[in-house]
């Protein structure tokens, strides 16, 4: 074949597939040979010298496409799903050891992690030994975490600094999520993914009318692409009647969050920023310091525990689904 056939040829996406599917040095013998110069070609020097640039060429372009596929294919590849947990709760002391149908809700959340398909390991990190007992009881890795960590994105830090293995995605699953679903877990994993410009994805659901003016219910509003524009425990937008308009799709955040785990390690060191210290919200450092966030859309019946009075409530709606 004309080397310079084979040059436009390997630009073609019919061609990369088969041609890069083998080793480098499989790439280089091939690419030979399809340029080896025909008798009549190679009767003068200088055919000879327009062949061997060529081939070079050819050669050149499967290696760098070869390098480059490769690396795409490994884009983000190794996920760690961590799940922080503090005993000293402001609203709810002791909250991830208190009991939902006989079941500490820690124990309830990490198993329905530990159905996320995407993670390659799940780890506790708390820096309670009473959480921590609870938890190696039941079967699951601890990361011990200090006491200074001021929200569960700095004790995910912290954890993954411990961790033996290296982690190209940091799931942050929030412990009082007892009935978190491990699709959700396995969307973010994938936005972020699919997402080379966002250090951080996450989800949100439909808001219940009910919740929209409460505090503890995070609402978020995405621009046209998917990504994050504002988190707020108010109601956004807000109209200028002051009411909940019912046509409107508000969304309410979930919780759970994924991280670049580079990005992770730059964001202990980023100072709290206005936004985050009113709303006392995390994510709005993320934001506020012009980083992108992912948010992908999800049907799911939000069941956070805040307080104590929701832990009934809970209890109550897997009685209804005959969860146990």
């Amino acid at each position: 074949m004309d080397p310079l056939s084979l040059v436009l040829l390997l630009i073609s996406r019919s061609w990369f597939p088969p041609f890069l599917s083998s080793k480098p040095n499989q790439i280089f013998l091939n690419a030979m040979s399809i340029c080896s110069p025909s008798s009549s070609s190679s009767s003068t020097g200088k055919g000879l010298i327009v062949h061997t640039i060529l081939a070079g060429t050819a050669i050149a372009v499967a290696l760098g496409v070869h390098a480059y596929l490769g690396r795409a294919r490994k884009f983000r590849t190794r996920v760690v799903g961590i799940i922080p947990a503090r005993y000293a709760s402001s609203r709810f002391e002791g909250k991830p050891l208190v009991q939902i149908l006989g079941k500490p809700m820690i124990q309830r959340t990490w198993e329905r992690s530990k159905l996320a398909t995407t993670l390659d390991h799940l780890v506790v990190a708390t820096d309670d030994e009473k959480i921590a007992e609870c938890c190696r009881r039941f079967g699951a890795d601890v990361i011990m975490t200090s006491e200074s960590c001021q929200n569960g994105t700095e004790r995910c830090y912290e954890a993954l600094e411990k961790l033996d293995k290296k982690y190209d995605i940091v799931v942050n699953i929030q412990g009082d999520e007892p009935l978190i679903e491990p699709e959700i877990i396995d969307g973010i994993v994938k936005a972020l993914q699919a997402a080379p410009d966002a250090v951080f994805s996450t989800a949100v659901t439909p808001l219940k009318p009910e919740d929209a003016f409460d505090p503890n219910r995070v609402k978020c509003v995405v621009d046209n692409h998917g990504y994050a524009i504002y988190f707020s425990r108010g109601l956004i937008p807000f109209n200028k009647s002051a009411k909940v308009n019912p046509r409107f799709p508000y969304s309410l955040h979930l919780g759970i969050q994924s991280y670049d785990s580079k990005f992770l390690k730059i964001y202990p060191k980023l100072q709290p920023t206005p936004l985050q210290l009113e709303e006392d919200l995390e994510q709005l450092k993320v934001l506020e310091n012009g980083y992108k966030m992912k948010v992908i859309k999800v049907e799911h019946e939000a069941h956070g525990v805040d307080t104590p009075e929701d832990v009934e409530k809970i209890e109550s709606l897997m009685r209804e689904r005959n969860l146990s």
